[in-house]
């Protein structure tokens, strides 16, 4: 049987990928809170201090709390 080349989707319409929530964005839905409120939420803030070397944080929060975020880390469990 002879091989077909060639990118077999050429041509073809192309769907988009849905998006995706970041785990941030589910916590503060959980939380129940609106965007103006995430600065005065304590326990975003712990939330955010716990997990700021592991997933997404706006860094206009990180720089209302004046959270440092380690560039290299490494999640150790």
């Amino acid at each position: 049987m002879k091989r077909k080349l060639g990118n077999p989707n050429f041509g073809k319409l192309v769907l988009p990928v849905p998006a995706v929530l970041t785990e941030f964005e589910v916590q503060v839905r959980r939380m129940g809170l609106a965007k103006h409120e995430y600065a005065a939420s304590a326990e975003l803030r712990r939330w955010c201090e716990r997990n700021r070397n592991r997933v997404y944080v706006p860094e206009w929060l990180l720089e209302e709390w004046q959270i440092a975020v380690e560039p290299l880390f490494t999640d150790v469990a």
